[in-house]
């Protein structure tokens, strides 16, 4: 008999073939192959290369490769789902299911990311991931975070409202004194937490152990003026081998956060947070992750932070200065950290950049309570000085939970009427979806009577 075009230990699945057993992480994918007009196109064809490509094969049939390793190791492809496209092109929504028995002794976040997004990107014309599936037993052998959305406020004994970060600015360049005076007049006026930028280096005027002592004791200042913690987020990201010990040696004196730069990679995340040694919550920050979004999703990012321990991340926003997702997406992304996920913890979403106080009804909205509002010069830029910014922001805040519109709080809270003054008051469109006719829209039209 003559092989087989599709091989049926590759393609004669569907989810209802793998599920039951839970032993595939399954990838969900956009591709799309555009050919020179009149030529034939197998997209099947492509995906098995594909999807070979993620798990046992090369480009031409190898002996040792047999049916039998095919059937236990080779991806599986669950689902082809055509979507209409122009002559000359092909368009599908995939879903290909990867067995976790590659990793059975040794299951690890690099090696999973080579599976599923790995070498298959260098195949079609066009290629992203939007999903990716991750089973129970699998999701077992991570600790996902160490503290997320309940540990974090059960620390800083705020448990109904969001939370918000100070962005300490400029990004390098100021001694630990300055950093620390700082902080402590954004603590005075209701930081919950504050944060190295992610542009934070050791410089030889601002080493890492006298910045972390001095504004550590800035904030303990604060702390007894105010009665409320605020949690300082120090930068981390080094070297892989350095970054360990030097969040080890933080938490030894005192650190009450740890930043670390997505650049450094989820493996050493997940490193850092299943360590016993270190008892701080670690903020993930993502400018590096950015590079991947042409060809991965903000919700798959998400999740493989989730999975590898993060506590918090920056998350996108139509309201940011850097609108690098659109609404849909950068929606699904926090519901994709405070989703139920087996064992593994909610951590928190953080929209930025370009946040000030005028924005906070519309995101509050739009993400809910299990939120952090961070500014840099949203806060540090206010008319009135930075305990004022902080102020605005948690006036925003207990205005947008008791429904009263922010123009209509500013008229007793001086600071966040400057800051409307300054920034001004975002306001989200409104869509008529499911009327034909505006004029008819209980919303829009006029009323009958």
């Amino acid at each position: 008999m003559a092989k087989q075009l599709y091989d049926p230990n590759m393609f004669n699945y569907m989810w209802e073939s793998v599920v039951p057993d839970d032993d595939y992480i399954v990838g969900t994918y956009y591709i799309e192959d555009v050919v020179d007009d009149g030529e034939f196109i197998d997209h099947l064809e492509q995906v098995q290369r594909l999807a070979l490509e993620g798990s046992t094969a090369s480009w031409m049939d190898v002996a040792e490769e047999t049916p039998e390793l095919r059937q236990r190791l080779a991806s599986k492809v669950l689902g082809y789902y055509e979507v209409p496209a122009p002559a000359g092109a092909r368009r599908a929504v995939i879903q290909l299911g990867f067995p976790t028995a590659a990793w059975d002794i040794n299951t690890n976040v690099p090696m999973l990311l080579l599976s599923i997004a790995g070498n298959c990107f260098a195949f079609p014309t066009n290629m992203r991931l939007l999903d990716m599936y991750i089973p129970e037993k699998l999701a077992k052998k991570f600790q996902g975070p160490k503290f997320g959305v309940p540990g974090i406020r059960e620390i800083l004994n705020v448990h109904d409202r969001p939370l918000v970060l100070q962005i300490i600015k400029p990004k390098m360049g100021m001694t630990p004194e300055e950093t620390a005076n700082q902080v402590y007049q954004s603590a005075l006026g209701g930081a919950d937490l504050v944060k190295d930028d992610e542009m934070t280096s050791e410089l030889d005027m601002c080493p890492f152990d006298a910045r972390l002592e001095t504004v550590l004791k800035a904030l303990e200042k604060a702390e007894k003026e105010t009665g409320r913690k605020t949690l300082y987020m120090i930068s981390i990201t080094d070297e892989v081998d350095r970054i360990q010990e030097k969040a080890r040696r933080a938490c030894r004196a005192g650190a009450t956060g740890l930043l670390l730069a997505y650049s450094a990679g989820p493996s050493m995340l997940r490193v850092l947070a299943e360590d016993p040694e270190i008892t701080a919550p670690i903020l993930l920050h993502v400018s590096h992750m950015l590079a991947l979004l042409p060809t991965i999703n903000f919700p798959v990012l998400s999740k493989i932070c989730r999975l590898s321990g993060a506590d918090m991340m920056l998350t996108p926003s139509i309201w940011s200065s850097i609108p690098v997702a659109s609404l849909e997406e950068a929606l699904r992304t926090t519901q994709t950290l405070l989703a139920p996920f087996y064992h593994i913890k909610p951590m928190w979403t953080m929209p930025g950049a370009g946040i000030h106080p005028g924005a906070v009804e519309v995101m509050l909205a739009e993400n809910g309570p299990d939120m952090i509002f961070m500014a840099g010069g949203g806060m540090l830029g206010h008319p009135m000085g930075y305990t004022a910014g902080a102020k605005a922001f948690q006036q925003a805040i207990a205005a947008a939970l008791a429904g009263i519109p922010l123009d209509v709080a500013s008229q007793d809270n001086p600071e966040l009427r400057a800051a409307l003054e300054t920034w001004g008051y975002r306001k989200r469109p409104r869509t008529r979806w499911g009327y034909y006719n505006k004029e008819v829209h209980p919303k829009f039209g006029p009323k009958n009577i």
